[in-house]
């Protein structure tokens, strides 16, 4: 049976072949494995984008559409092939073992997903220009939009050090809107008109919610079957309890300050001189920031 993954692999140039502690995660070995490199990195995107923020206070915006375009189709097309690969290595997973071994099973942490939550984990570093695009551009840098991005890298970091099974689920659902959203970005920065900017939001925040019951179901199962054994559980859930803990909150933070832009910005929550709603275009993470 074909499998991408395995003939992308097969036919990977020899003289780039990949060091076995990038195509396995070890803690302190690893690029970006370490507590200071993550949080220096966070540091060092947060000085950089809102010191380019003062830099660009006296002079035009900068258009850089061509380079956003760029951007935007790399993370479109990169988004959608580590999409493909994971689900080819999940699914049979759980046709084979079941949904809850899927998401709990400490089997279900493979090596190939391994790798996978790596580059995904990667992928976030590649998506904070994003925010440097907004800073040239003189768009607002909205909390909503510097804590999504630069906790998100947090989030993968803690998770890939926790090794928690349950990581596929938000990671593929993330992949999922991350290919609407870029290919979004794509085709406005060329000048066409997108209809369904709104379901964009309604994609995220479904997102989220998703997220929040599979991952507080897979935390309740490891807390009640480790701390609680006299409560119904389905057993004990793969992962270190911080990271499902640190996973549970940032997920839930994600959903009220996405549900928080969707209503300011498409159902009146900030209202024009007459009354009316205005269409914020400048707030939050999502589509109508660049």
């Amino acid at each position: 049976m074909f499998n991408l993954a395995d003939t992308i692999a097969a036919n990977w140039p020899t003289q780039l072949e990949l060091p076995v502690w990038l195509t396995s995660y070890h803690q302190e070995v690893t690029p970006m494995s370490t507590w200071a490199e993550a949080a220096g990195a966070i540091a060092m995107y947060l000085a950089v984008v809102f010191g380019l923020r003062e830099v660009m206070k006296n002079r035009a915006p900068l258009k850089l559409n061509f380079l956003f375009q760029i951007h935007n189709i790399i993370l479109t097309f990169g988004s959608g092939l580590l999409l493909a690969v994971m689900l080819e290595e999940v699914v049979p997973i759980v046709w084979k073992h079941g949904w809850f071994y899927g998401i709990c099973g400490y089997g279900a942490w493979t090596p190939k997903l391994e790798f996978f939550y790596i580059i995904n984990y990667y992928f976030k570093y590649l998506e904070l220009i994003d925010t440097v695009f907004l800073a040239l551009k003189k768009k607002p840098l909205a909390f909503l939009h510097v804590f999504h991005h630069s906790a998100t890298a947090l989030l993968c970091f803690t998770q890939l050090n926790g090794r928690t099974s349950v990581s596929w689920v938000p990671i593929t659902l993330n992949l999922t809107v991350h290919v609407f959203m870029y290919y979004y970005y794509w085709r406005t920065a060329g000048g066409h008109k997108i209809w369904w900017k709104k379901y964009l939001t309604t994609m995220q925040i479904t997102q989220f919610i998703i997220d929040i019951c599979i991952v507080y179901f897979a935390t309740y199962a490891y807390f009640a079957s480790t701390y609680y054994p006299n409560i119904p559980s389905p057993g004990t859930c793969a992962g270190e309890e911080q990271a499902a803990v640190f996973g549970c909150g940032l997920l839930t933070s994600y959903l009220f300050l996405f549900i928080d832009f969707y209503v300011r910005t498409y159902k009146g929550g900030v209202k024009g001189g007459k009354g009316k709603p205005v269409i914020n275009k400048d707030v939050g993470a999502g589509v109508d920031q660049v």
